[in-house]
């Protein structure tokens, strides 16, 4: 019997479905300048990783409880990475496990700033074993879930059977491009797509994906340490409005410590846009009363609007961090948004607690901190919130 009928939960708490990469990072970051063709002084750390993983725990972290449909080896890495899901108290059933699968794993050198230098990825195994097949067997899990989030490691076939199965049930499709290449992986799905949260590089390839030919460039780093925000947006919109039209109806593009612009298309104002049909609010009530409280949901942005379409794009400020690493701070910036969604906090209070969340994971030294302290994380959602800007509102009738 189907969990989900007529829009109401008939089984189990309602719980998002993450779909995509495990992967054990191995983390190099040296003490001194490195030099060619010999080893450089430095610490070496192991850390589980993976984008899906990374997003599915710390939603967890934040009160959430997401399903993971993955696959990995029996190995040294795949154990390692399976221990820690199972003593978690989750549910390892969405993951694929075999002897003949080698666990994804990736080595990155690090530079002083946490930045990414250099690295090798060996994750083959994700797109060969988490098959359509595979993913079709958790068809139960999309039934009741209030959002289904995939990766951009996955295959073609497997995002779109992912998009299709969130689709039957109604459920919003979040899409993490991954990297340039990769993000090009959203030509057939748009259409299915609900939220996206590519940076600047994959805004542009992926607008151009769903254009006829390369119509747009890169911008130049320089360029992007220098202009304001509202020039910045004015450079960015024409690939973020390919995306709007299309489809996509939220795009969220991720600046680094330039914060990031929410841009969408809406009937009210941003904040009042019900994307999720179904909500964890048991699971995740901590941090919804924590973080309604800290910022009420009182911002509207088109009261003196008529009634219509608008094109809105927020910038909303990054925080000052004292940095360890960059690699987790993405990942946790959408599975800090997706769970306030899914607990029943509005678009904008989801987004401050993404980039609270972010603060935190840069800051430690592994992709997800071991834990969160929602008070903290409210009260640094709330001087995000406070401080978010309308750089572009149209009207559209």
């Amino acid at each position: 019997m189907e969990l989900y009928k007529k829009g109401q939960v008939l089984g189990d708490e309602a719980e998002p479905v993450v779909i995509g990469a495990m992967i054990l990072d191995i983390n190099a970051t040296p003490s001194v300048p490195a030099k060619p063709r010999t080893t450089t002084p430095g610490k070496v750390r192991y850390a589980l990783g993976g984008v899906a993983r990374n997003v599915a725990e710390c939603m967890l972290k934040l009160g959430a409880k997401p399903y993971l449909i993955s696959a990995t080896g029996l190995d040294l890495a795949g154990n390692l990475m399976l221990e820690s899901w199972r003593s978690a108290g989750l549910s390892i059933e969405g993951i694929r496990k075999n002897q003949d699968i080698e666990s994804a794993v990736v080595c990155n050198i690090l530079d002083g700033e946490g930045e990414l230098a250099a690295g090798v990825a060996s994750v083959e195994a994700i797109e060969r074993f988490l098959t359509p097949e595979w993913i079709r067997k958790s068809k139960f899990k999309f039934c009741a879930a209030p959002a289904v989030m995939v990766d951009a490691n996955l295959s073609p076939p497997a995002l779109v059977v992912s998009c299709q199965m969130a689709a039957e049930y109604d459920a919003p499709v979040w899409f993490e491009p991954v990297s340039v290449t990769k993000s090009k992986r959203v030509a057939p799905i748009v259409k299915y797509i609900t939220f996206t949260s590519p940076n600047e590089d994959e805004l542009v390839a992926m607008a151009n994906a769903l254009s006829s030919g390369n119509k747009f460039s890169p911008i130049e780093r320089d360029i992007l340490s220098s202009c304001s925000m509202e020039s910045l947006f004015q450079m960015l919109k024409p690939p973020i409005w390919v995306l709007l039209e299309k489809g996509i109806q939220v795009v969220i593009v991720t600046l680094g410590s330039n914060g990031v612009f929410l841009c969408l298309k809406a009937m009210h104002g941003a904040e009042k846009h019900d994307f999720v049909k179904r909500k964890s609010f048991s699971l995740c009530r901590k941090l919804y009363e924590t973080v309604n409280l800290s910022c009420p949901p009182s911002r509207t942005l088109n009261t003196s609007r008529p009634s219509g379409i608008h094109y809105i794009a927020i910038h909303f400020p990054a925080l000052p961090a004292s940095v360890v690493r960059l690699t987790g701070g993405g990942d946790c910036f959408v599975g800090g948004t997706i769970a306030s969604i899914c607990s029943g906090l509005d678009i904008m209070q989801s987004v401050a607690v993404g980039i609270a969340a972010a603060r935190r994971a840069v800051e430690s030294e592994s992709n997800v901190p071991a834990e969160f302290d929602l008070t903290k994380v409210a009260d640094d959602a709330r001087s995000v919130y406070s401080d978010a800007k309308v750089v572009f509102c149209e009207s559209k009738l």
